[in-house]
């Protein structure tokens, strides 16, 4: 196995925190090889996607090879989750996003302006108060950000307040929503391209959910944006790109679906009117029960998804809770 190695070890903590940055800026240690005689346990979440990595420890760093067997885990299953044993520190959740690539410092904010971790702009903060009855960023079906030319890659989250029930995330697997198509439809979309703009047009608040609970159903006006607790983004120049409507897999080489509610708008050369019957559809087909899993977060929980093959959708069941969310994410280092 081949690797590209920094020494980043201090007499502190495991970490010197000096190098921080420049392993966050410079994207890290990456395996350059598959990773053999795996020293962890893979507990598997659901049939089509997700795994809990058993004997992970991220309160010391990872060496090259343990950190090889988590990231052939992560192309594996789509989605890991490690449940750590203590509370993660800023510094040492930078360390080990760093790893998976290029960390993303620019700002997310649509539609809402999200915060980030004092002294720490790369962590965004999502924060949902308990007495805030208003929709959830995240509550949808989509991928990031990808009406940039470099989505992201990889998100890495970390449960600091996880409520006591509900919260949870789903994910889904586009390979198999990909897959599972007609080879007639595959053939077809195997050939097209789609928009992709920060204006969602199509996630708007109809298609979001207010916060419910077992006693308290969402009012109409709970799923207005004003009602959030975030600030809303600056009407700024929408930012549009073009990417394939099915893409390979840049390391597993798999084919997979790339169209989500959240950013892309129509197929090109074809009307937003055109493009909605057969976006709906595929949508619809992404998120089949089957190809999902779901995650019950706990304290201290750290989840890693592959952005470029599957979809997220973060429930908004926990109405009475508090949930805080610390989350960095990784630029894909080219363009699907």
């Amino acid at each position: 196995m081949r690797w590209q190695k920094k020494s980043l070890v201090d007499d502190r903590r495991g970490f010197a925190v000096s190098e921080i940055d420049r392993l966050v800026r410079q994207g890290g240690v990456h395996p350059m090889g598959d990773a053999k005689a795996s020293k962890i346990e893979l507990q598997p979440l659901a049939g089509g996607l997700g795994g809990r990595l058993l004997g992970v420890d991220l309160s010391r760093p990872l060496d090259d090879s343990e950190f090889a067997d988590v990231y052939q885990a992560f192309l594996d299953h789509l989605v890991i989750f490690i449940s750590n044993r203590r509370a993660l520190s800023p510094e040492e959740h930078c360390a080990f996003a760093a790893r998976f690539g290029e960390v993303d410092y620019s700002p997310f904010s649509y539609p809402f302006k999200t915060p980030t971790v004092e002294g720490h702009t790369e962590i965004l903060l999502n924060v949902k108060e308990a007495n805030d009855r208003s929709i959830n960023v995240g509550g949808f079906w989509h991928a990031d950000v990808t009406y940039r030319e470099r989505p992201h890659k990889a998100a890495i989250i970390y449960a600091r307040e996880a409520p006591p029930y509900g919260g949870d995330t789903m994910f889904a697997n586009q390979y198999l929503a990909y897959e599972t198509l007609s080879p007639g439809l595959q053939r077809m979309l195997d050939g097209m391209s789609a928009e992709h703009s920060s204006g969602m047009p199509h996630a708007g608040e109809s298609a979001r959910f207010a916060s419910v609970s077992r006693t308290s159903a969402p009012r109409p006006e709970d799923r207005k944006f004003s009602a959030s607790l975030y600030a809303k983004a600056d009407d700024g120049e929408e930012s549009r790109t073009t990417h394939p409507v099915v893409r390979t897999h840049p390391e597993t080489r798999r084919k997979c679906l790339y169209v989500n509610r959240g950013f892309t708008t129509r197929f090109s050369d074809m009307t937003v009117e055109e493009s909605r019957p057969l976006l709906e559809y595929l949508w619809q087909h992404a998120s089949r029960p089957e190809f999902t899993c779901r995650y019950r977060w706990s304290q201290n929980d750290i989840g890693v998804w592959d952005n470029r093959c599957a979809l997220h959708y973060a429930l908004n069941d926990y109405s009475g809770h508090r949930r805080e969310m610390h989350r960095i994410s990784v630029h894909e280092p080219t363009r699907p």
